[in-house]
């Protein structure tokens, strides 16, 4: 394939879920081999953690998992790279809402992480930032990963 396709993962400030979804992600697809094909990236709807790490709590889950986390630093999504991702995909329903604001495109590349998952118990990842809960925000985000990274085979297969 000679073009990469480009997934990023949007959350409110882009230091909880959305970083920790954009690792999560990586992992899977090093683990696949397909980093050469596929482009993991994230960033936040608003700008109050720009250049900073992920918060604590990622780093926690994220390091005890053994997943690498630290090239990662918080920044702020722009129009552009909304019109140039393949997979614009959202922690929540308020990320959705403020991306339509943003003008990202209405269309099935647009989604929430969990509309992926037929079974989940619910369709917003939770933002831990408020409530601590980074381990069940990590099962939440390993499953919306692992049916990404499903669609995305599937659709690389279909452009094949």
């Amino acid at each position: 394939m000679n073009q990469m396709v480009r997934v990023l993962f949007i959350c409110l400030g882009n230091i909880c879920r959305s970083p920790m979804a954009e690792a999560v992600f990586r992992k899977m697809v090093a683990d696949k081999g397909l980093l050469d094909v596929i482009d993991v990236d994230s960033a936040g709807i608003g700008d109050w953690h720009v250049g900073e790490k992920p918060h604590r709590g990622t780093q926690k889950v994220l390091t005890e998992k053994g997943i690498e986390w630290e090239t990662i630093r918080s920044r702020q999504v722009t129009r552009q790279e909304l019109q140039e991702a393949d997979y614009v995909v959202a922690m929540d329903d308020d990320n959705m809402r403020a991306l339509e604001r943003l003008g990202a495109p209405a269309s099935d590349k647009v989604f929430r992480l969990l509309d992926l998952v037929d079974d989940a118990p619910v369709k917003e990842v939770p933002d831990p930032y408020y409530d601590g809960r980074f381990d069940h925000v990590y099962e939440l985000v390993t499953a919306g990963c692992e049916a990404l990274l499903r669609r995305i085979e599937r659709d690389l297969a279909e452009r094949a």
